[in-house]
């Protein structure tokens, strides 16, 4: 493949953010919301040119002739040499998981840019102070992820997942004048870098034993008779296991040090994907704009974690501890967030917590794909889950912003009534609903089950877990869905407009994607995504007694929502007065961000800082500032010593000799 089409795949959003970011002021609104969506559905087309070469064009680069889907290095220039063997590299890496996240990040980001120039806009057709610099900064977000996902190694995957937080810094702070969107913005990047500390000192020890870091010195090997192509080689990675397993190195708190690298590797994964502990960022995220939250928060940032994973699959599949790590935290981190989701009334808010939920179902998919086990569907069910949550739930998030711009509220207990006054905003969000419900023919349907019959494949805890999980996703997405339009009749205020649907700007994201959620299942993903590129026919492990099992649960979570919520009832308040503390546990979250505030103001800061500080400013200015008075003292004490006075000099000159030969007379007796 030449390298024109994967150069301008990155070239183009780069360019965008430089030419609206320097010269966005002295262009019209209207004209920078043009350039910005034209220039990402140029980006798209060449993105969607770029994948169906890959996957159908029968190129011996792409695909061998056993059918396995190999691994293409289109171009790899050094860029930072810091001794003979380790070079960091910028290039690009064509395989099946870069492939599928050039689709999915450029679809999601062209709905994203079409839907803004409507969503940004009051209902006098007004623009938004900063539209300008709001296109830019999605440009540079799209840049940033497109870069992420192709890089051949993981220090380039590093840069450009810095660039990402600080890109999704700019943009959830966007309405920098409200005083909690600057916090938000805050606390997502400091939550992030602190992750992302783990994943730097993972790094630095992975390539310190291995000299290398390239994806494929650490996952493939090279394909005979072909340059720049290498096929997934899990041989390789059991090198890689004896180097580490071979050194002098000590094992630290029972884990050796592969498991180490790759735990601290997963904590950056698990500050992006906001899991348990380091969740506490996306939630507040919500305070940017709606199509910031179906972008960075629902499609791509937030999946960045997943694949950080399966792009080091077989590295993982060496050190089986880290993978039970992740099926923990993640398998924890969906039931979390599932509860909480319950409670919440910000409509948004509860899309986000739903988020976390689905990212934690992607986590445990990988943590428990084997290739003893279904021959490791949990890492096709994830990725295909990874494709069909990005498309319904971004068009949750659009359909949100919809809703949000309608009434002007967040606040769902404000919107109830509304499948009369917005149609197609509530069939879409019906469909999304539906989707991420998992009922079948929906997309959610197909991929939720393979993770569940891959769990099931792990062991029956696991299954059992996750369908209680899917259950609850089913009722608290139904529950939002019927206090939305149903409930009871909207009120609409005098010298209020009506609710209606928006502007086709806005509309046609949203059937854009609620087609693809009804179809997106039928794709035959196995045969496009494995661990190893090899074809896979996910039908033959399809288990039907586990789908029917798992649309019975969410049938019943459907039936609870809809007898609590369709009509206005007292059952809600019944249920809530029955488990109060359950219920105001899960409405505040569990009480994370009041235990981090906890932590940091009345421990590290209180205690721990607050001492330091005194010290710092008490004992070591302190003494430093006595050092200069007892000088200062000093000096004008002997001042007089330099007045010019030559008999004062001879004087001093006697008493000198004098007191020295008196001393000397002394020390000889």
């Amino acid at each position: 493949m030449e390298a024109t089409l994967p150069i301008l795949i990155l070239a183009i959003p780069l360019f965008m953010f430089l030419l609206l970011g320097l010269l966005g002021n002295k262009m019209s609104h209207k004209m920078a919301g043009i350039l910005g969506t034209a220039g990402m559905g140029v980006t798209l087309v060449l993105a969607y040119i770029t994948a169906f070469t890959y996957f159908f064009s029968g190129n011996p680069d792409f695909v061998s002739a056993e059918g396995q889907h190999l691994q293409y290095v289109v171009f790899n220039v050094d860029w930072l040499q810091f001794y003979k063997d380790l070079v960091i590299r910028i290039g690009f890496l064509l395989d099946p998981i870069s492939a599928l996240m050039l689709v999915v990040i450029t679809t999601i980001s062209f709905m994203v840019h079409l839907y803004s120039n409507g969503y940004m806009r009051d209902h006098h057709g007004v623009y938004e102070r900063g539209f300008q610099r709001f296109y830019a900064f999605l440009a540079l977000f799209s840049f940033s992820m497109l870069g992420l996902v192709v890089a051949t190694n993981i220090f380039q995957m590093y840069i450009f997942w810095e660039l990402v937080g600080a890109s999704s810094y700019l943009l959830i702070g966007f309405y920098y004048i409200k005083p909690s969107a600057v916090s938000a913005s805050k606390k997502a990047f400091i939550v992030t870098r602190f992750a992302d500390l783990g994943f730097l000192i993972g790094i630095l020890i992975l390539s310190y034993y291995t000299g290398t870091f390239n994806f494929t010195d650490l996952t493939s090997s090279a394909v005979a008779d072909s340059s720049n192509v290498f096929a997934v080689n899990i041989a390789t990675s059991e090198h890689i296991s004896n180097i580490f397993a071979s050194s002098a190195a000590p094992v630290f708190m029972g884990g050796s040090v592969l498991t180490w690298a790759l735990v601290l590797i997963f904590m950056g994964g698990m500050g992006k994907s906001a899991m348990l502990p380091l969740h506490i960022w996306l939630p507040d995220a919500m305070e940017g704009p709606t199509p910031v939250s179906a972008l960075i928060h629902a499609a791509t940032m937030v999946v960045a974690g997943v694949y950080l994973v399966a792009r080091l699959f077989p590295l993982y599949l060496m050190e089986e501890t880290s993978l039970v790590i992740i099926t923990v935290v993640g398998a924890i981190t969906a039931f979390y967030a599932a509860m909480v989701a319950c409670t919440q009334v910000d409509i948004k808010r509860v899309l986000a917590f739903s988020t976390i939920s689905q990212i934690a179902f992607m986590m445990v998919s990988l943590g428990v794909a084997r290739p003893e086990i279904h021959e490791g569907l949990g890492y096709m069910a994830s990725m295909f889950h990874l494709f069909t949550h990005a498309m319904f739930k971004a068009l949750l998030f659009l359909g949100a912003g919809a809703l949000i711009h309608a009434i002007g509220s967040n606040d769902y207990t404000e919107m109830h009534g509304l499948r009369k006054y917005m149609p197609i905003t509530h069939i879409t969000f019906l469909i999304g609903c539906l989707a991420i419900a998992g009922i079948i023919p929906f997309s959610g349907f197909f991929s939720k089950d393979e993770i569940l019959s891959a769990c099931m494949g792990y062991n029956w805890v696991a299954y059992l877990w996750m369908s209680l999980v899917a259950g609850l996703t089913a009722f608290y997405m139904f529950r939002l869905y019927f206090l939305i339009f149903w409930w009871k009749e909207h009120p609409v205020r005098e010298g209020h407009h009506a609710p209606h649907d928006q502007p086709w700007t806005m509309s046609v994201p949203l059937i854009v994607l609620a087609a693809v959620s009804v179809v997106a299942g039928f794709v035959p993903f196995g045969n496009l995504v494995s661990w190893n590129g090899e074809p896979y026919d996910f039908m033959k492990h399809f288990n039907w007694n586990v789908a029917t099992v798992s649309l019975v649960v969410a049938i019943i979570g459907i039936g609870i929502a809809m007898v609590m919520y369709r009509k206005e009832n007292p059952l809600p308040d019944k249920m809530q007065r029955a488990f109060p503390a359950l219920w105001r546990w899960c409405f505040h979250r569990f009480y994370w961000d009041e235990l981090y505030q906890f932590i940091t103001h009345k421990i590290i800061f209180a205690r721990i800082c607050r001492p330091i500080a005194w010290f710092d400013r008490h004992v070591i200015d302190g003494t430093m500032d006595g050092f200069a008075t007892v000088t200062n003292k000093v000096s004008w004490a002997i001042r007089g010593l330099q007045s010019g006075r030559v008999q004062m000099y001879v004087w001093i000159y006697l008493i000198g000799a004098l007191l020295l030969g008196t001393v000397t007379a002394v020390c000889l007796l």
